[in-house]
């Protein structure tokens, strides 16, 4: 009895994030007699290695040095020899240029996805990543875009044909996260005074970095309690999550008084009891794929308010279950969240129709047959073969 096919996924590293979240439901959720798999990280992997409940897939660190580091081409090719995986599925720019590697392995096939852009190249245009993009796009055998703003990128920027080219949405776990009135045990708030029956909580959850702008939250948090000062005994902000701006934005915070109003909570693992404790749910980011957190907000039941950027506008209906406002328009943003404070009702049936649209079109199920159905399609493999008769595509 043959194996079933390995798959090699190339990330930058597995830690928390949307891309890594995502890459750990399709291996947890796919039937285990379709594809075998293993997580190839150019740099280094965390704790959040032990979400994967799949038995048998290997998580393997390249250690990647900061700039240009030539070793890391070897030692994937090296990796890859041992494994000898029928398919590599790279993702984003990061991960893209290691598909020079195998190109001198014969047989085998390739598969990339894109899941959005970091603060070097927001809109797609940078010239020098297009060229490699380009320049790798024959030996690509499919492109996977998260969102349709991606696809039409791909398309019509990189110029990939369309036969080559599926949309796949993120799927989010509705049993994990949905609407609840459950609240933390004080040991978990900042203080037992953060939280009350009359407060309004505006929140965040995401990596801090430069993208994802929670600088401009943290302004129109202010903007809110300035204007209208007796908020302060009602509203408050929850940003949840840790990284590179984690001190900058402590400190702004600290600058501007706010200390006591608002609590950034780290990295987390209770993210579904986070979001419950809120009742709106802000993205302010720079730039965006199709945001798992929104998605997640969604399913808990909240309204959304997120930058007019990448998949966003796919996820946000105008007045329907959110609301779509300018980047790095914090005045604009603290208006809209003002009409949300003022308006319960609002607040709830666009917290409603978010849940419904969550539960009809971004299903974990659908999404990972989808790219399951990209890997057959790319192996030649027909969906109903077993393990016993199927031909590997290497």
């Amino acid at each position: 009895m043959s194996q079933p096919p390995l798959v090699a996924h190339i990330i930058y590293a597995l830690g928390t994030g949307g891309l890594e979240n995502g890459l750990i439901n399709i291996i947890n959720r796919a039937p285990a007699d379709r594809y075998r798999h293993a997580i190839i990280c150019l740099t280094g992997a965390d704790d959040f290695a032990s979400r994967i409940i799949v038995p048998g897939v290997e998580v393997i660190e390249l250690h990647k040095q900061p700039g240009q580091d030539f070793g890391v081409y070897r030692r994937l090719w090296k990796v890859l020899r041992r494994l000898r995986p029928a398919l590599v599925h790279t993702r984003n720019l990061a991960s893209l240029e290691m598909q020079l590697v195998t190109l001198p392995i014969a047989g085998l096939k390739r598969v990339h996805g894109e899941h959005g852009r970091d603060i070097q190249d927001l809109d797609g245009t940078n010239k020098k990543y297009n060229l490699l993009r380009k320049a790798l796009k024959p030996f690509i055998h499919r492109y996977i875009a998260v969102s349709k703003d991606l696809q039409s990128w791909l398309k019509h920027t990189i110029n990939v044909p369309d036969h080559k080219l599926r949309q796949i949405y993120n799927g989010v776990d509705t049993k994990k996260f949905k609407p609840c009135q459950l609240i933390l045990e004080n040991s978990c708030l900042p203080s037992s005074s953060f939280l009350s029956p009359k407060t309004v909580v505006v929140g965040t959850v995401g990596r801090l970095a430069e993208v994802k702008n929670q600088g401009m939250l943290i302004e129109a948090f202010n903007h809110l309690l300035t204007a209208t000062p007796q908020l302060r005994e009602t509203l408050r902000l929850i940003l949840v999550g840790d990284g590179p701006l984690f001190q900058s934005l402590s400190d702004r915070v600290r600058d501007m008084g706010l200390s006591e109003l608002v609590w950034m909570t780290g990295d987390r693992e209770d993210i579904p009891e986070l979001l419950q404790l809120m009742d709106i749910f802000v993205l302010p980011s720079l730039a965006e794929g199709i945001s798992n957190t929104v998605l997640e907000a969604m399913a808990t039941g909240l309204p959304v308010v997120a930058t007019r950027v990448g998949g966003n506008p796919e996820l946000i209906m105008e007045n329907h279950n959110g609301r779509l406002v300018s980047v790095n328009h914090a005045a604009e943003l603290a208006g809209v969240i003002a009409q949300l404070l003022a308006d319960d009702e609002l607040r709830q049936s666009m917290g409603r129709r978010g849940l419904e649209l969550v539960r009809e079109t971004f299903n974990w199920d659908r999404a990972v047959a989808e790219y399951l159905s990209v890997y057959d399609e790319v192996l030649g493999i027909r969906q109903h073969e077993t393990t016993d008769n199927r031909v590997q595509g290497n």
